[in-house]
């Protein structure tokens, strides 16, 4: 009967062992997932500001190829009657513009008067396209669906009316986009900065797939794509997850195309954004094994400390029942003591490598709002920059009166501003360089390898875009910046940001808008 019962020392060891390894798995997976959320967030923020940025570029663009066509259109009036004139006109519009694959002039019974390029053959053929009957109809700027033309080819079809002198309507002038050859939106959408596994699509109001890196799927009709779907009834700015066109679940972030009724949609798949978080996962796993083999040397040893004397006190009870045993009866008490300081031992170990996994779960890179680095991060590469003696010059810059953004506009403004601003800085940047935001309105570049003169003339790059170019508020903001080298101002990551810093203040002492460098 006594060698089925289990001991004490093995017990004890069990029972530390269970509870080291809830512990850990507690703590590694909690901290698993926190960071797999935090990086679809980051991802669809991300997402979400570069369609944004491509919808609002396109809009312009398309906004800018109508007033050409506008403009064109009264010469056109003008001299409706002449084949030659026209001929000659359709093709100065095409060589005036990228925009367009082919022009097409079109009288008031949508009969065409002059194509360009003439290869197309269409001249005296009658368009009965319903994108063309409604353009004719309605005699307005117009920006078609997807259809299939005549020729036989997948197009967008972008119109302006014609008048005389007189008002009288006289047709129509228009440009074509051949969706699944190469055209505008490829230059506007085709360069983006993801990896293989990120795409930005465009789909019109109906759901259906107007440009894609991936021509297969031009044309295609998803009105039911999770995806697609939230974008094209919210028709605004936002970002969802959902399963995108490839039946993957994604992080997505969309905007509205407001000239064309178009859908700008950047997605990354899950699997490739939450893949940093499985590998954290295995780095937090293979530092706490090591404490796990520790842990149990120590158990096993203290188990048997623990043991030998109790079984010494169980041996003394059975074999003493008659016997007046006070004294060891009392020590019984001695050591449920120290029982009572191991577990406390035990729950110092625990605790202590609960630390290090929170401290390894907590440490994130990245700011949640801009997605640009943090200040934790920067402070840890320059410490690292620091050993390894290495060159590097420092941009740092705030927004002028940022202050009265907020009050002007609200804090959402206010957040899009940061947004637009972090954008700016990964567009102006080398790709050895490093974008941080520093807290506030306060950013900071790394330049590694860089020399003073060399930062400076990119921290005028960006003040002069910031002054040229409308943020959120629909104004341009100002910034004012300080720029400093290493070893030159400072060996020290610390002492370089300070003097950065230093030279920030004297531009705003000098009037803002400004960069200062130092000598």
């Amino acid at each position: 009967m006594k060698n089925n019962k289990i001991k004490l020392q093995y017990l004890i060891i069990g029972v530390a062992l269970l509870a080291f390894i809830l512990t850990s798995i507690v703590s590694i997976w909690s901290g698993y997932k926190l960071n797999k959320a935090n990086l679809g967030e980051s991802a669809m923020v991300t997402n979400r500001v570069y369609a944004q940025k491509v919808a609002e570029t396109a809009n312009n663009y398309l906004a800018e190829q109508q007033k050409i066509l506008k403009v064109n259109a009264k010469y056109i009036a003008e001299r409706i009657d002449d084949q030659s004139y026209l001929e000659k006109h359709a093709d100065f519009i095409r060589n005036q513009t990228s925009a367009f694959n082919s022009i097409a002039i079109v009288n008031k019974k949508a009969v065409v008067l002059a194509t360009s390029p003439q290869s197309l053959d269409l001249v005296g053929v009658k368009l009965t396209a319903e994108a063309t009957k409604k353009a004719i109809k309605e005699q307005k700027p117009m920006i078609s669906q997807p259809y299939t033309s005549v020729s036989g080819r997948l197009i967008v079809f972008v119109t302006t009316p014609i008048f005389s002198e007189k008002n009288e309507y006289l047709g129509l002038i228009g440009g074509t986009i051949y969706l699944k050859e190469k055209n505008i939106l490829y230059k506007l959408l085709g360069a983006h900065p993801y990896d293989g596994q990120s795409t930005v699509y465009v789909v019109d109001r109906d759901g259906t797939i107007i440009y894609d890196e991936r021509k297969k799927n031009i044309a295609r009709d998803l009105p039911d794509n999770d995806i697609i779907n939230m974008a094209i009834h919210k028709k605004t700015t936002g970002v969802v997850k959902g399963e995108n066109t490839e039946n993957q679940i994604a992080f997505a972030g969309y905007a509205h195309v407001k000239n064309a009724d178009w859908m700008v949609i950047a997605q990354r798949p899950a699997s490739a954004v939450e893949a940093p978080a499985k590998q954290l996962f295995k780095q937090m796993f293979l530092i706490a094994l090591p404490f796990l083999a520790i842990s149990l040397i120590i158990v096993i040893f203290l188990s048997y400390r623990i043991a030998k004397p109790l079984q010494r006190l169980a041996q003394l009870t059975e074999s003493s029942k008659l016997n007046d045993e006070e004294n060891n009866f009392r020590s019984v008490q001695a050591w449920y003591y120290e029982v009572i300081q191991l577990k406390e031992a035990l729950i110092q170990s625990f605790s202590h490598l609960h630390e290090q996994v929170l401290e390894l779960t907590g440490k994130s890179e990245r700011d949640g709002l801009t997605g640009l680095y943090n200040r934790r991060t920067l402070d840890d590469r320059l410490m690292s920059w620091t050993k390894e003696q290495k060159s590097y010059a420092v941009i740092m810059f705030d927004v002028d009166h940022f202050k009265n953004v907020n009050d002007t506009y609200g804090h959402d403004v206010g957040d899009e501003v940061l947004r637009f601003i972090a954008a700016a800085m990964l567009q102006h940047v080398r790709t050895t360089d490093s974008c941080y935001r520093f807290g506030g309105e306060e950013f900071v570049i790394l330049l590694p390898g860089a020399s003073v003169d060399v930062a400076y003339e990119r921290a005028e790059e960006l003040r002069q875009y910031f002054e040229q170019t409308n943020s959120p508020t629909s104004l341009p903001i100002h910034i004012s910046a300080g720029v400093a080298e290493c070893p030159n101002d400072g060996v020290e990551g610390n002492g370089v940001l300070k003097k950065a810093d230093q030279l920030l203040y004297e531009a705003k002492q000098n009037g803002r808008n400004q960069v200062r460098k130092s000598n």
